[in-house]
């Protein structure tokens, strides 16, 4: 069924928060949208909205880490990494208090609200922080296998969910390991390497290139750092050429990760698809279609790399 990974997320927190009463939830004005506010159905006394105060909220939940709270702050992905990257940098990982970071309405996909809401540089500028883990599930059952193992590890980290509704890539209650590269599809030599909902646009392009005789390998990398070096360089070997796949800019992210992998350990001609500029205003499945970050956006992309 389809459902959005911010949904996903607002009923795993939720599940968590009923269970244990050190997770405490914080959210900037949006929680309706976050879907942070489901913990105010189980524990209204540890769910805080801060307002429109990202600076606020980083500050506030690293002072209840602190003070051995688990606090989840939730805001746009946009606001939660971008406005407030110094609070990150030296209130939460300098000290190395264990906040989870959740950004919602990532990448393109926020739709409407324009290219001040698309973030597209969070991956980036989140990877960047030391000590800071990174996040980004592809559909519901990932999401909250993923805020299950971060409430469960110390530390800081960002989680990069999603506004639209996307189709399931495991079935409900499949047990992952999500600080490892998982292949979905095995080829023959052409490595494609996808994370979030652009997993599912490299799945449907898998087999639109498959018609075509061509067999690729899909793979999706979840833990964006700290990566699966192991797994990644794995595929890396066993593959000739290599395709990434990211709703992000394609700098700083996940091709960038890929990249830095391969040229400190297993040198290969990389492809990156993503973002390589701002995008225009409209709603989530045309945008999409218009940066060809849909699975026939991808399939082309990828065919045109092949034959050039």
């Amino acid at each position: 069924m389809a459902k959005a990974t911010r949904d996903a997320y607002g009923e795993q927190i939720k599940e968590l928060a009923a269970q244990n009463p050190k997770i405490v939830a914080l959210d900037a004005d949006l929680a309706g949208s976050t879907k942070a506010a489901e913990v105010k159905k189980v524990a209204p006394e540890r769910f805080f909205d801060m307002g429109i105060a990202e600076a606020d909220m980083i500050g506030v939940s690293a002072g209840l880490a602190a003070s051995g709270y688990i606090p989840f702050a939730s805001s746009f992905a946009m606001f939660c990494t971008g406005r407030v990257w110094e609070q990150i940098r030296n209130s939460v990982a300098y000290p190395g208090l264990n906040v989870k970071i959740v950004g919602s309405h990532s990448g393109i996909t926020v739709g409407e609200d324009g290219v001040t809401h698309q973030a597209i540089e969070d991956m980036a500028i989140m990877r960047d922080i030391t000590g800071l883990a990174v996040y980004v599930p592809c559909d519901p059952t990932e999401t909250k296998a993923v805020i299950r193992h971060v409430a469960e590890t110390d530390g800081p980290c960002y989680v990069r969910l999603g506004r639209s509704k996307v189709e399931d890539v495991y079935p409900e209650g499949t047990d992952l390991d999500v600080t490892k590269v998982r292949i979905l599809k095995s080829g023959s030599k052409i490595a494609v390497f996808a994370c979030g909902l652009m997993v599912q646009s490299s799945l449907g392009a898998a087999e639109l290139l498959k018609k075509e005789g061509i067999d690729v390998t899909v793979v999706d990398v979840c833990a964006i750092k700290p990566c699966d070096e192991e797994g990644i360089i794995n595929i890396l070997k066993d593959h000739e050429t290599i395709f990434t796949v990211e709703e992000h800019s394609v700098t700083g992210g996940l091709g960038s990760m890929i990249c830095e992998v391969a040229a400190e350990y297993c040198p290969r001609r990389i492809y990156r698809i993503g973002m390589y500029g701002f995008a225009g205003s409209g709603s989530w499945d045309v945008l999409l279609k218009e940066y060809k970050l849909d699975s026939q956006g991808v399939y082309e992309q990828i065919k045109e790399r092949l034959n050039g």
